[in-house]
């Protein structure tokens, strides 16, 4: 690995022509949520509310604890210390009325885009969603694989920076199609989360009647163990900060979660037929979001140093250049690999979040990839597609999890389980291998809860 010639201070140049296989693993430790790492500011708030330093986990598993044994009194002082919002147990509850009128006072282009965006999610949800599937193998036996929605399900929506309601959008659209009747959305108490006129014109729009005034590892306990304010959930999604993340994972086994989610990521693949204006564009949607790994592989030492001028001159027109600039020069890089085989091997090694493949033949590249957590092809398909618009869900698994966890979508909100159904002749016909298996286990009754039925086989005729 060499530096190269052009290198600037603004993202990493990388020759990885000879080696590589180590830098995207360090990249990707530097974004890793090791729950040791705060702010300053952070530390500060933490010894004000807890009276002593501790960490981003002891943290969440104090406040956890104590959502678990107080309920609403916990959630609420939480609420009130960490983010210096005043709320009772009745005020936690967005009322029905400030849903209306946000709807009612929202853009009329917003509410169309809201609609047509809803219904491409409705069309790819639906077209990939599990089906019963039943099987007769044998006279008398019938097998059913059954799919069944979860009753009631959370969804954390973030506002700490900025509103998100292509969050709401990607989760509850897909927990609708598969058939949940209860959808509870939480976003802390400020301009951007639950007071943000935006997003509570979507909910409305979507017939989400329940939103909380409540954010961070509070709301996630209080939707997981439930209190009198907010009832239990069975499954908590969608994304959050390093407390949320950790407060996910502490409550997983009482609920089920979408994943423990990092930073956003993404991997460009380019060659000499990609624009470098369109590649920089994509790198910077990406580091945007601050912290947020943006990595282009290409064989074409050309386009590197056409993006970085791209990079350059576009950054200065971002509304949040400092932050983007910031999180180029964290987790950035501009690596140059032998060529298009090698692009594909070090991709698969990172298993990024994001895929974006700005070549002549992106095909024959995603065939030689196996792990990414959604795949962007073509010069014209930039990510925010998929962040925005497309169908399937923006949310997705980051840290390499994608070798094994997959994104969100409306069969991650269905509950699978089996149905047997044996006639007394095909339980005969069973009935030996069964029972010799058993008594191998030593599990006598098992092999008489088979045999009986053969020694008195018309008995419950």
């Amino acid at each position: 690995m060499t530096s190269s010639p052009f290198t600037s201070s603004l993202i990493r140049f990388v020759d990885a022509r000879q080696g590589g296989e180590a830098i995207l693993d360090e990249m990707r430790e530097k974004l890793s949520p090791r729950g040791d790492l705060v702010s300053p500011r952070g530390r500060e708030l933490t010894k004000a509310v807890f009276g002593k330093p501790l960490t981003p986990i002891e943290v969440v598993e104090t406040i956890c604890r104590d959502v678990q044994r107080e309920g609403t009194e916990a959630l609420l002082r939480y609420t009130r210390s960490l983010d210096q919002a005043e709320l009772t147990a009745e005020s936690l509850r967005v009322p029905a009325a400030d849903l209306q009128s946000a709807h009612d006072a929202a853009d009329p282009k917003l509410i169309e885009s809201i609609r047509r965006i809803r219904d491409n999610i409705v069309t790819f949800q639906t077209a990939i969603l599990h089906r019963d599937v039943t099987i007769e193998p044998k006279p008398g036996v019938r097998l059913t694989q059954r799919y069944v929605p979860m009753h009631r399900v959370g969804i954390c929506v973030p506002g700490g920076a900025a509103a998100y309601p292509s969050t709401v959008l990607m989760t509850a659209v897909p927990a609708q199609v598969a058939g949940v009747k209860q959808i509870a959305v939480v976003a802390p108490p400020t301009p951007f989360g639950a007071y943000n006129q935006d997003m509570l014109a979507t909910c409305h729009e979507l017939g989400i009647t329940e939103v909380y005034r409540c954010g961070g590892a509070q709301a996630v306990a209080a939707m997981a163990y439930g209190c009198d304010a907010l009832p239990a959930v069975d499954k908590i999604v969608g994304p959050g900060n390093l407390f949320v993340a950790l407060a996910k994972k502490h409550v997983f086994g009482t609920v089920d979660i979408d994943s423990f989610a990092g930073p956003s990521e993404v991997i460009v693949i380019a060659d000499e037929t990609a624009s470098p204006a369109f590649v920089a564009a994509d790198l910077l949607a990406q580091a945007e979001h601050s912290p947020g790994s943006a990595i282009l592989i290409t064989w074409d030492e050309k386009l590197i140093e056409s993006v970085q001028v791209e990079l350059q001159s576009q950054l200065e027109k971002l509304q949040r250049s400092d932050l983007t600039r910031d999180a180029l020069a964290d987790f950035g890089a501009l690596i140059l690999v032998r060529d298009a085989e090698h692009a594909c091997q070090l991709t698969d090694s990172f298993a990024p979040e994001h895929l974006h493949i700005e070549t002549a033949d992106p095909e024959s590249q995603i065939a030689r990839i196996h792990n990414s957590g959604a795949a962007f092809l073509g010069h014209h398909t930039p990510v925010a597609l998929g962040d925005y618009a497309a169908g399937p869900s923006h949310v997705l698994p980051t840290g390499g999890t994608c070798r094994w966890a997959a994104g969100l979508s409306a069969n991650s909100f269905l509950r699978s389980g089996s149905i047997t159904r044996f006639e007394s002749e095909a339980t005969a016909a069973i009935a030996e291998d069964v029972i010799r298996l058993a008594e191998k286990e030593g599990l006598t009754a098992h092999a008489n809860s088979v045999s009986i039925r053969q020694a008195k086989p018309n008995q419950a005729e």
